[in-house]
């Protein structure tokens, strides 16, 4: 398990009540990640040269350089948003996919479910989630709706094992995908909605094609399916392979979805080339150094922390 901690900015511009400061500078702001927003005390500028444009910029914290301002009146709102991206554990296409590509178009690993290394790395990163706090601060978590990402998710963000009651149902069912799992509870761990627009590179690959809806319903009972795109699943095509740039845009349209929701701090189990194309697309109007330290591929079940900050003058 590995955990690091990035930030993502959206720009914006900063209007000075003093005339000497020039109205169209812009501020990106960086703020260590468990600060409270109402800490918020420092801001990294722009270069004169990058265009600022309104999309979100993503940069590690540790590039962040703090400019102090003096003297200088400055009305500022702040959106804080929090998101923690994870990678599913060790699926059983995995094993020989890592050693082999072609190995991925191998008809048996439908839907691939989680190994039993993949189920250790979840809990590793379940207690590590307790452990520090940080599964007291999630307000929702958002899954792939592909049978390794669903066990991932609930592995790590659900309720402790599941006691029979009949006013609330499990997140997972005893053995679900051949997990050898206890059922798992739905009690005092925060919603979690399986979302198809960050699920893995579309096509070809029998391991990226999901269940049916009503499938997944019967294993994983508690989570919400209700904005799957219906029952079956039309995205995936066995012929045609989704191109890198339409995974890309893909991602930067779910980024963008996650921008219309009131929930603070989301969880995002999904895949390794989800995570990468879309980084790498958001991270374009980076610097080089950026760039490639944001592109990074994920291990199984890494974590990572992104902060987007949306700030508005007054």
């Amino acid at each position: 398990m590995s955990i690091s901690m990035i930030t993502v900015g959206v720009s914006c511009s900063i209007s000075s009540l003093t005339s000497s400061f020039p109205s169209s500078l812009r501020f990106r702001c960086a703020f260590p990640l468990l600060s409270p927003p109402s800490a918020l005390c420092c801001f990294s500028g722009l270069s004169e040269n990058m265009d600022c444009g309104g999309g979100p910029f993503v940069f590690p914290l540790n590039r962040c350089k703090t400019v102090h301002l003096v003297g200088i009146e400055i009305e500022l709102t702040f959106s804080v948003n929090i998101l923690y991206p994870v990678r599913h554990g060790q699926g059983i296409h995995n094993v020989e996919g890592d050693k082999n590509y072609s190995a991925y178009m191998n008809p048996e690993y439908f839907d691939a479910h989680l190994t039993p290394l993949g189920w250790q790395q979840v809990d590793d990163l379940r207690k590590h989630v307790h452990d520090s706090g940080l599964m007291k601060r999630i307000d929702l978590v958002i899954a792939s709706p592909l049978l390794r990402t669903l066990q991932t998710a609930v592995g790590v963000f659900g309720g402790e094992d599941y006691t029979d009651r009949t006013d609330v149902l499990p997140l997972m069912v005893a053995n679900a995908g051949n997990s050898k799992r206890a059922a798992i509870s739905n009690l005092n761990c925060p919603p979690i909605v399986a979302i198809e627009l960050c699920r893995e590179h579309l096509g070809v690959h029998p391991c990226d094609k999901r269940r049916s809806v009503s499938e997944y319903q019967f294993l994983f009972p508690a989570i919400d399916f209700s904005m799957a795109n219906g029952n079956e699943d039309t995205w995936w095509k066995a012929d045609v392979r989704e191109t890198k740039e339409e995974l890309a845009a893909r991602g930067l349209k779910f980024m963008n979805w996650l921008g219309t929701r009131k929930e603070k701090e989301i969880a995002i189990v999904t895949h390794r080339a989800f995570l990468f194309h879309t980084l790498s697309a958001v991270g374009n109007s980076s610097h080089p150094l950026v760039k490639k330290e944001l592109s990074k591929h994920f291990a199984n079940c890494e974590l990572r922390s992104l902060v987007i900050v949306d700030c508005v003058t007054g």
